[in-house]
């Protein structure tokens, strides 16, 4: 009887550590396919037209609340998971608590939005913010399982930035120089159909008359600034950011019983193709992050301290450097996102000052905004700050609920993986923490492609830190 008992409890085991893994597996299938797919912010869900065809399907963008309808089944088989092994909430009561609290006053301030459609956008996306946040705690606390979440998000990633040196190479150089004949030729150059469809999209505007290609487009063609398969460059650059640390982390760490020639290779491929496809994000944000996350990374290496400090010397020397010749001619021309930022953010403070209970919906910054900006500024939908579109969407209460989360959950993550953790899960909280500091200027909380990715990493360093409380120190 002992004997079958001890049978069946390692069959249970066994019956739970593959579910375990083939839940990790799936759901990061999903998450990349949201990298593939949901790269838009969910704002503007309404403009996405949905394919109307099999090519259409697998080459264009997805309608963004497609998201949640595909993401559901997972929340659900996770939710099963979590209900047949359940397991004690880890670490501090607050990061149970928090999350609901914001989600909770979302929901309050959506009731008095000023655009009710807007917020009916948005709360679907937050609500899998959470969802995402709960199953890598309760579901993913391990970097084994880590590992296995990590194999579908690392190949949509690898796609999108191999996507982006395609636009960088190819695609935007063409279509520049095929709009620039079309406008010499008159079109003519351009089956009748294509015409109608490339002014359908405002690839060809009319201006006093006359066809031309819009500028706005022939601008970005010019720029060369990638995107992958994301909303633009920025949110690209926040992937990079968000990834790349652990890509590479990988490949240096877990190629080394490969053969030479293929761990070169992949090791080539991953610094190559990373770092030139984020480079041709030309991000300022990203480019200043990046080198504030490679002295960060310098200092878990194993070298004397004087070597660690001359490092992190030449780091900023030569990322400064870069920085300083990359965009000379963006700060000679006045530095004019930063500017628009700026108003951004004083229409955000104000609308905070305004409705200071429940602000205006969440994801209406748009409306008050319109009303708020300068005259010769031009108009955004989103605050391009996270925290202050907190304030600004949901009032005092709801800013303050985000920030105290995702503050807390980075120091208590910081404090245990960086005293105690291994470079596998240091390069996840790196990359997870340069993600949200970027979000003090960019939008990145708004599209599902990112931000679900970064909650679910978020909350599995939660699981692991809760974890690491009970081993020693490791010395090094």
């Amino acid at each position: 009887m002992a004997h079958g008992a001890e049978t069946s409890g390692a069959m249970r085991r066994a019956a739970a550590f593959n579910a375990g893994n083939g839940f990790a597996l799936a759901f990061g299938l999903f998450l990349g396919l949201a990298i593939l797919k949901f790269g838009n912010p969910v704002i503007l869900d309404q403009k996405i037209t949905p394919p109307g065809s099999l090519a259409e399907l697998v080459s264009d963008f997805w309608p963004t609340h497609w998201a949640v309808w595909v993401g559901l089944p997972f929340a659900l088989a996770g939710w099963s998971l979590i209900r047949r092994q359940p397991k004690p909430w880890p670490g501090t009561f607050w990061l149970w608590l928090l999350p609901l609290l914001w989600l909770g006053w979302e929901l309050i301030a959506s009731l008095n939005s000023v655009d009710p459609g807007l917020s009916q956008s948005t709360l679907p996306q937050f609500a899998g913010c959470i969802a995402a946040y709960y199953l890598g705690v309760y579901l993913l606390r391990s970097p084994r399982l880590l590992r296995w979440l990590l194999v579908g998000i690392l190949a949509a990633f690898t796609f999108c930035l191999m996507r982006g040196m395609d636009q960088r190479l190819y695609e935007f150089p063409q279509s520049y120089q095929s709009l620039t004949e079309g406008q010499q030729t008159g079109w003519t150059n351009y089956p009748p159909e294509l015409l109608l469809e490339m002014k359908r999209d405002n690839i060809i505007v009319n201006t006093n008359g006359q066809d031309i290609a819009n500028p706005v487009i022939m601008a970005k063609f010019a720029k060369g600034r990638v995107s992958g398969t994301l909303v633009y460059p920025n949110a690209l650059a926040g992937l990079i950011l968000l990834l790349l640390p652990v890509a590479l982390v990988i490949a240096f760490r877990d190629t080394k019983q490969l053969k030479p020639l293929i761990r070169n290779a992949v090791l080539v491929l991953t610094v190559v193709l990373g770092g030139s496809a984020f480079f041709f994000t030309g991000s300022k944000l990203g480019w200043l992050l990046a080198i504030a996350l490679g002295g960060f990374m310098l200092f878990r290496l194993d070298w004397p301290t004087k070597l660690k400090w001359l490092a992190l010397a030449l780091v900023l020397m030569a990322g400064l450097g870069v920085f300083a010749v990359r965009f000379h001619k963006y700060f000679a021309a006045g530095a004019t996102s930063a500017g628009a930022r700026l108003d951004y953010w004083r229409a955000a403070v104000q609308t905070t000052r305004d409705y200071p209970l429940l602000g205006t919906g969440p994801g209406t910054f748009q409306r008050p905004y319109a009303r708020l900006k300068a005259p010769e500024a031009e108009m955004a939908r989103l605050t391009h700050n996270d925290y202050l579109e907190q304030f600004s969407d949901s009032g005092v209460p709801g800013g303050l609920a985000y920030l105290a989360w995702i503050i807390l959950a980075l120091t208590v993550i910081g404090r245990c993986i960086w005293a105690r953790g291994d470079p596998f899960s240091v390069a996840v909280f790196a990359g997870v923490l340069a993600w949200f500091v970027q979000g003090l200027g960019e939008f990145s909380l708004y599209i599902p492609a990112l931000a679900w990715i970064a909650f679910t990493l978020l909350g599995a360093l939660v699981g692991l830190s809760a974890n690491e409380f009970d081993k020693k120190p490791v010395v090094r």
